[in-house]
């Protein structure tokens, strides 16, 4: 199995989850490949950040969603269609577990894959 970060990037956020406020999100679009399947998928990923060295994931203010899980490789075709739709998609994920994603006050500069 081959996983990619196609697109991660950090950004200021609010979520409260757990009893926990979380004031940074990571923003992923991963491409997962194994044996002639592509999967793309993204997820948001909410964490305390409670100083600009606090990058610390505990894991439990997760959610993401399938875009495509199909026979095929990778596409550089459908990668620039999920990035350009990439803050809508999160939005719509960060609110099912009611975050939000500060898409203006980036942490990091986005790194891709």
């Amino acid at each position: 199995m081959k996983v990619i970060d196609v697109f991660k990037q950090y950004f200021e956020a609010e979520c409260v989850f757990g009893g926990v406020l979380r004031r940074g999100a990571s923003v992923c679009l991963t491409a997962t490949s194994e044996e002639g399947n592509i999967r793309y998928e993204v997820s948001v990923s909410f964490f305390p950040h409670e100083d600009e060295t606090d990058f610390r994931i505990p894991g439990d203010a997760f959610a993401s969603v399938c875009l495509h899980d199909a026979r095929g490789r990778r596409s550089r075709k459908k990668e620039s269609a999920y990035l350009a739709d990439i803050r809508d998609i999160a939005d719509a994920v960060s609110a099912g577990i009611g975050g939000a994603v500060f898409w203006d006050k980036p942490l990091i500069e986005a790194r891709y894959g």
